[in-house]
């Protein structure tokens, strides 16, 4: 497995379990760690928000921007070289495609032969340098170090502002890479191997708790001998027991069992069923799934009209399709009121965001209105540096946009003057621009929950050498101008320092009951809320992820969602 570095110091693994991202493989790996303060950073970076959405806009350009691959470069423009004078930069199109090692044959995104030239770690260290140093959002703040003294990887690490947020977590969250043919995968499909569990991780440290979200349907976790529900427990993995497991060999078995990296894996899993002292064991064998972005689309009869209820889990390609059919399914029922669970939704395209947002409000709330208004670095006030195009605001899409349906179709509406939103520490990015932009065209916003992770920023995927790069370019505005949310929207009684106040009730998670299910402690909380305007007490056990409590294990079930990297922020597609 290959080790994380940050700031130059290579993340141990010995005593405190968390899950990071794996270079190498892509994939979320169960990892321990000795020195929390070394840590801190990598957790925050690279797995507080699995679970939290990347904003992801698509539409505006083609797969990667036209120009993005050099910039300009900023503001001086010597001659490319690989000599290293700090802060003096060319432009990043004199060392865009000159890779350690070429690809060869046919881009599978131009249909055309890969552009990639025989060069160096340097050159594309330096194609990174000043491809950050023109397009960053905070691109003043970086350190400029000689890209000769680093890999690729850890080079890319420290492109990076070192600020913080009024709550003291790092401004940047968010700056992580693929493998260019993982990310095309799972971009536009969302195949991925697996059993279609979603785990999350309710405690990281001894004794451990990691538990099953919800499922996907027709998956190996759905077989009629497996059937997994929300809510059970894993205790050991292949032999292992996850609970106590200290050693490097134990932790690695674990991470194999829980992620596998191909389809046709065989894993043993000792499971405690929810709510009992049952146990059982189950061996399954992973294979290609695709994602069930949406789930539990139904109506919920009361006194006062019905009520309808979503579970949203991702902003994939294939969730266009399944959230149109579930818009259609709740305006043939006349519903009054609308419930939409994104406690789970990490982000993804933003465009599809915008979709739904649009569904929800309709056109007399939404038309000639800004969804979300783009802003780059100082040095590009009225460019797109990646299009090159004239700054536009995003709008809010009435008709679909070609991810899973032919492009230009109208969309159903349900025309409503407010909507719930169930919300977690998962809720993230383009999850959270449904809640921002809405608020700025006046739908009323009702969150029940936790605090979402705040990320109002995004950027544009960027391929070079035959890895995709993902670094911080824009942040963004609803109709009003307002986009600081960098601690996250929180319930309005239950405010921490730095979050933004949004009328509600801190709610826990309720891992005893299914998505859906009206005694669900969230939706019940909803539909209580909506009947009389009051909240149920704060339960002892809620609590909130921060950057001064992440060396403590969680203390309620409100965990870390184990999700690829890419579904955590705003993504230009």
């Amino acid at each position: 497995m290959k080790v994380v570095y940050i700031g130059g110091k290579v993340v141990n693994k010995t005593t405190i379990l968390y899950a990071v991202l794996n270079y190498h493989n892509l994939r979320y790996t169960l990892w321990e760690h000795r020195n929390w303060s070394d840590f801190q950073r990598l957790y925050l970076v690279h797995f507080r928000h699995i679970a939290f959405s990347f904003f992801i806009m698509t539409t505006l350009a083609a797969c990667g921007g036209s120009g993005g691959r050099g910039g300009n470069g900023g503001d001086s423009n010597p001659p490319a070289t690989n000599s290293w004078t700090q802060n003096v930069f060319t432009s990043a199109a004199n060392f865009a495609d000159q890779c350690a090692m070429p690809r060869t044959g046919i881009d599978p995104t131009t249909n055309l032969a890969y552009r990639d030239d025989i060069g160096s770690i340097t050159d594309e260290n330096n194609w990174l340098r000043s491809f950050s140093n023109d397009t960053y959002l905070w691109y003043n703040e970086i350190i400029d170090r000689d890209p000769a003294l680093y890999s690729t990887a850890d080079y890319f690490d420290l492109l990076v502002t070192e600020a913080t947020t009024a709550s003291g977590s790092p401004k940047d969250k968010f700056h992580f890479t693929y493998a260019t043919e993982e990310w095309i995968s799972l971009s536009e499909s969302g195949i991925q191997a697996g059993y279609g569990a979603q785990w999350i991780i309710i405690d990281d440290v001894p004794p451990r708790n990691l538990v099953v979200a919800y499922t996907d349907a027709n998956s190996p976790a759905t077989a009629a001998n497996i059937n997994l529900k929300r809510g059970e427990k894993i205790l050991e993995v292949d032999g292992v027991d996850l609970i106590y497991a200290n050693t490097d060999v134990d932790i690695d078995i674990i991470n194999a069992g829980l992620f596998p990296s191909d389809a046709g894996e065989t894993h043993s899993f000792l499971v405690q069923e929810a709510g009992t002292s049952t146990t059982r064991t189950i061996t399954m064998v992973s294979a290609n799934v695709t994602a069930e972005t949406v789930q539990n689309v139904h109506s919920i009869p009361t006194a006062t009209g019905n009520v309808g209820y979503l579970a949203f889990h991702s902003h994939i390609s294939v969730a266009e399709r399944a959230l149109i059919d579930a818009i259609e399914l709740l305006q043939a029922n006349s519903i009054s009121d609308l419930i939409i669970d994104i406690r789970y939704n990490t982000g993804g395209f933003l465009a599809i965001a915008s979709e739904l947002s649009y569904m929800i409000a309709g056109m007399a709330s939404t038309a000639n209105k800004t969804f979300e208004e783009l802003r780059f670095n100082d040095k590009y006030p009225n460019t797109n540096p990646i299009t090159r195009q004239s700054l536009e605001p995003v709008p809010f899409f009435n008709t679909s946009q070609g991810f899973s349906v032919s492009a230009g179709q109208g969309l159903p509406t349900l025309n409503l003057p407010r909507v719930f939103v169930l919300t977690g520490e998962n809720t993230c990015s383009a999850s959270e621009s449904i809640i921002n932009a809405l608020r700025g065209i006046d739908v009323e916003v009702i969150q029940i929950g936790s605090a979402t992770c705040g990320k109002p920023f995004g950027f544009y995927p960027q391929d070079n050498c035959g890895t995709t790069y993902f670094t911080i370019q824009f942040e963004t505005l609803n109709e009003k101008g307002f986009g600081g949310y960098t601690d996250g929207f929180s319930p309005s009684n239950n405010v921490a320092a730095g979050e933004v106040s949004v009328p509600g009730c801190a709610v826990a998670d309720d891992l005893s009951k299914e998505l859906g299910d009206p005694t669900e402690n969230r939706l019940a909380a909803a539909l209580s809320y909506r009947e009389t305007g009051t909240c149920p007490s704060v339960s002892a056990g809620y609590s909130r992820l921060s950057s001064n409590s992440l060396s403590q294990p969680l203390k309620i079930n409100d965990g870390i969602i184990t999700r690829t990297a890419w579904l955590q922020n705003r993504i230009m597609h």
